[in-house]
């Protein structure tokens, strides 16, 4: 049987990944034009239950960046089309790829790399690794991030404890609106 959650999941993603694909095509193309590498870059981040999956964005650093958290890598790491693909969530969008096979949700904690142990640990004691990650989620609308294990984690659990479909609504509209007033 089909959640709700999923169902919005389904519905959102499905037609969004046809509707951003010549936004993705465009994005492709200036990547592989101002940088060496391919454009989609797939990296391992822990899902749920602490299983490895396989993350796709749209590349936005040098393809020689070591694989790092976000917040420790170098700001020259990131290319100048890459800036404005961070700026405006484009990066994010092959994730639809991945909500669409059910390795993520729209809404849910951000998926971390398996390197980040203190926040996994931090995660698994508050019971957020049975969630499935999500593209964004209410960490990043309050501009919380990873940095910060024990936060981090105590939002996502936040968030599970309040989640709804109404909840999700609007996260995902404060995503794209920078909103940091939401609240479970």
């Amino acid at each position: 049987m089909m959640t709700a959650k999923r169902a919005l999941d389904l519905a959102v993603a499905a037609p969004m990944l046809v509707l951003a694909a010549p936004v993705l095509l465009v994005a492709m193309l200036a990547i592989r034009a101002t940088s060496p590498g391919p454009a989609i870059f797939s990296q391992i981040r822990v899902g749920r239950g602490g299983a490895p999956f396989a993350c796709h964005k749209l590349r936005t650093m040098r393809r020689e960046t070591p694989s790092l958290p976000t917040h420790e890598a170098p700001a020259s790491s990131v290319t100048t089309v890459g800036r404005t693909l961070r700026a405006t969530k484009i990066d994010e969008l092959p994730q639809l790829w991945n909500v669409l096979r059910g390795e993520m949700s729209l809404v849910g904690p951000r998926p971390c790399l398996p390197t980040q142990t203190e926040l996994i640990e931090r995660r698994r004691e508050r019971g957020v690794l049975a969630a499935l990650p999500g593209i964004t989620g209410l960490a990043q609308i309050k501009g919380i991030d990873m940095s910060d294990p024990k936060l981090c984690a105590e939002t996502d659990a936040a968030y599970l404890k309040a989640a709804s479909t109404g909840l999700d609504l609007k996260i995902l509209l404060g995503t794209f609106y920078r909103a940091q007033n939401v609240s479970p």
